[in-house]
């Protein structure tokens, strides 16, 4: 199957990260099957598809007349035959549980047709653990997004040991169709290349503030204000092959004894999670939250990322 070849698709299940893939993929022209559980779900998913489309629109990402049109293009249902019929491309959703995704990939092999690729947006699953449910391993993989889906253009492809090459490509040319930014992990590994990075990142943070060297505000300050910055236009090699490898080698030599190396998960976050401080959706974490700052961070990102996306 070719990317041109892929023209029907349909998304399982409409949380957080479903609702916006199927968002993506209408406002490129696409018609897509949303499935999930309830008819109330699906309200919900395409009540939070407007929502998101009226805050593109009033930031200039997106042309108002081209709501309705998105909207229209996107069908909800609530069967996964119903979802899987006829269908090019299905991407799967749903909570992060090995054996309910593997009970969708069997349900969703058996009901689809042959030429059908079967891919989950998980963020740690491999994708032979998902192939394996499947008699279509050669047509199974991973297509990872990031949260917001619709405004972050990375998506990480990861390849099974099955996965066909001709499977891969028609994913990663039908991303790049669309405007995504998409990169192949060509050996399974958990967490694949984004999460990987960000885990040994979050270790460390957690570290410096378990140890008292700095609270999580001033942390988040170094990040932001400090090299966040240049990684939202350049990558770690590029910067380092700024910099000077002899300089980085350098620096390693007394700063790599000295950090965090715990396979443990951090005390602090532990602690955390036992206290109910969850974050944003109890009210506290490392900050107090209030649907006022709620709203704030989501539209300070919404309009930082609007902005980079203008970026060449």
């Amino acid at each position: 199957m070719q990317a041109d070849d892929i023209q029907s698709i349909a998304i399982v299940g409409a949380g957080l990260m479903g609702h916006g893939i199927a968002q993506e993929f209408a406002l490129a022209g696409y018609d897509v099957c949303l499935q999930d559980t309830t008819e109330e779900k699906l309200r919900q998913a395409l009540h939070q598809i407007q929502g998101n489309l009226q805050r593109m629109a009033s930031i200039g990402l997106v042309d108002p007349d081209e709501i309705e049109r998105t909207l229209v293009r996107i069908r909800p249902v609530t069967g996964i035959q119903e979802a899987a019929a006829g269908t090019d491309l299905i991407i799967e959703a749903v909570y992060e549980d090995l054996s309910l995704k593997q009970r969708i990939f069997y349900d969703l092999d058996r009901c689809c047709p042959e030429r059908t690729i079967l891919a989950s947006n998980s963020s740690t699953l491999v994708p032979s653990l998902l192939a394996s449910a499947t008699c279509r391993p050669d047509r199974v993989l991973v297509s990872h997004y990031f949260n917001p889906p619709y405004l972050v253009p990375l998506v990480e492809i990861v390849r099974g040991p099955a996965t066909s090459d001709a499977a891969v490509a028609a994913v990663y040319n039908l991303l790049r169709h669309i405007g995504k930014h998409p990169v192949i992990v060509e050996k399974e590994v958990p967490g694949f290349i984004a999460n990987r990075l960000q885990a040994a990142l979050a270790r460390e943070a957690l570290s410096i503030v378990q140890k008292g060297i700095a609270s999580p505000q001033d942390v988040d300050i170094a990040i932001k204000d400090g090299f966040g910055r240049r990684l939202a236009v350049a990558g770690l090699f590029e910067l380092f092959d700024l910099a000077g490898w002899d300089l980085i080698l350098a620096a390693s030599r007394s700063l790599l004894p000295d950090l965090d190396t715990s396979a443990e998960i951090s005390p602090l976050a532990r602690e955390k999670v036992e206290r109910g401080e969850l974050g944003v959706k109890t009210g506290k974490g490392f900050y107090g939250w209030t649907p006022e700052s709620i709203e704030a961070l989501q539209m300070r990102i919404l309009q930082a990322l609007s902005q980079l996306n203008r970026w060449p």
